[in-house]
């Protein structure tokens, strides 16, 4: 029987950051606003669905998410430019929940003249999370916590 690994680090490269951790200007909200694309280093070959946020951790709101999505199917890589909605037929129904971009990403834009820092996060999955798209990431993580293999983290910078 094989073992799982829960809470293995999950290791990811994001296309939306230069070698400097700084977004590029097209992923965030003063470019063409659109999700960058992930490749995944070490999935769990137990994996059956991945998770992503987005949080602003210089937000005056600790930890404020830009975005939440769901259900995407376990593979190797996520393609950039997510449409919106809350289902997403492209990513095999995949769901966006309700964040600052709401069933969509949304991108750094914060106030001119000041950096922010940001956190894209991953989790892989044994399962669907059957939540409502309405639903926030604190109700996602409640939901999800005893089915996360893994989990991996990327922090970037915008001004």
């Amino acid at each position: 029987m094989m073992e799982i690994m829960h809470n293995a680090v999950l290791e990811f490269e994001c296309s939306g950051m230069d070698s400097g951790n700084r977004f590029s200007i097209e992923y965030t909200g003063r470019g063409q606003d659109i999700s960058p694309e992930f490749v995944i280093k070490n999935l769990s070959p137990n994996a059956k669905t991945l998770a992503v946020t987005l949080e602003d951790l210089s937000h005056p709101i600790r930890d404020f998410t830009h975005w939440i999505i769901w259900n995407i199917p376990a593979a190797d890589r996520i393609k950039k430019n997510i449409p919106a909605g809350r289902i997403v037929p492209v990513l095999g129904n995949a769901r966006q929940g309700t964040g600052y971009g709401l069933h969509r990403y949304a991108g750094p834009k914060p106030p001119k003249g000041k950096t922010h820092t940001y956190r894209f996060t991953i989790y892989s999955l044994d399962c669907e999370i059957n939540i409502s798209a309405n639903s926030m990431k604190r109700k996602f993580l409640k939901k999800a916590k005893k089915h996360i293999l893994q989990k991996g983290s990327i922090v970037g910078e915008f001004e």
